[in-house]
């Protein structure tokens, strides 16, 4: 066994002893909005129940390891001392994901990762439609555990407002277990799912993915892709180039039979197996292959 002293390991290095010791950790899909009313969304898994009487939650946005900076959250948070914490399923952990991409100021997240912003009703950040909990919570304090890259700030929240989608409720009106399929954090692109254990999604990229909202709306509108799909699919820096595009059709006998039915719903079907498989340029090859 090793023994470590935190003082004396790089933060970045403890932060990942931390974060694969210490899991897993449910995500705190945090909707804000700044001083003037522009949304922010970001995930956090440093997030959990405290109280039932009162109902609190807390999460805490810490500081950027790399560069000691603050993120939106925190900022709009304190200017606010308003927020709606979304649960997150399954079916959206690939959406939820991207958004934690560092966008600049005013790049909106619920457009970058495809998701619903739908008006609150007591307080003033966005729910997010896809998630099957939300809760409206009013900030009762935030409390800052340090000053350098990698520390936390606590944000003690009270939820003043509860909304839960029926279908993932019991006969007795409880929630299934089963049904709301919740995802939780571990080290590394790890994750786990209450229904079904271990998973890994790719982290976003250090660059800008291209984001949801910038995917054709033919692949956004067909039947075969679900969130998760365009979730991965947003994730990329850049779209392969004409050239690109036309080596893989060439070097790949199946695409071609493929392309040569003249059926859209295989070509996506023949992409969808490229994603479930985590090849996404190849996905996105064979998408774009019908359109040149």
């Amino acid at each position: 066994m090793i023994s470590i002293d935190p003082k004396e390991i790089p933060t970045a290095k403890l932060q990942g002893y931390l974060q694969g010791s210490v899991g897993p950790r449910p995500i705190a899909f945090a909707s804000t909005v700044d001083k003037d009313g522009n949304p922010n969304l970001s995930p956090f898994s440093f997030f959990n129940l405290f109280s039932a009487n009162p109902p609190i939650l807390v999460f805490s946005p810490s500081r950027r390891v790399r560069d000691n900076t603050i993120k939106h959250t925190l900022i709009n948070a304190e200017a606010t001392r308003e927020v709606v914490i979304n649960v997150v399923s399954f079916d959206m952990v690939q959406q939820t994901s991207l958004s934690s991409t560092e966008y600049g100021d005013g790049v909106n997240e619920f457009l970058k990762a495809g998701f619903t912003a739908i008006p609150s009703d007591l307080v003033k950040p966005f729910r997010v439609k896809e998630s099957p909990v939300q809760f409206e919570c009013k900030i009762q304090e935030i409390i800052s555990l340090g000053t350098e890259g990698g520390a936390g700030n606590l944000i003690i929240c009270e939820v003043i407002k509860m909304h839960i989608d029926e279908r993932i409720l019991d006969e007795n009106g409880g929630i299934d277990q089963h049904k709301i399929d919740l995802v939780s954090r571990l080290g590394g692109n790890w994750y786990s799912r209450s229904n079904a254990g271990l998973f890994e999604v790719e982290k976003p990229l250090t660059t800008l993915g291209i984001g949801v909202d910038n995917i054709p709306d033919f692949v956004k509108q067909s039947a075969v892709f679900d969130g998760n799909d365009l979730g991965k699919l947003g994730n990329v820096e850049a779209l392969p180039t004409f050239e690109e595009i036309d080596i893989f059709v060439k070097a790949n006998f199946a695409v071609k039979g493929v392309l040569s039915s003249d059926d859209q719903e295989k070509v996506h079907l023949k992409a969808k197996e490229y994603l479930d498989n985590n090849d996404v340029i190849s996905a996105w090859k064979m998408l774009l292959s019908e359109r040149i």
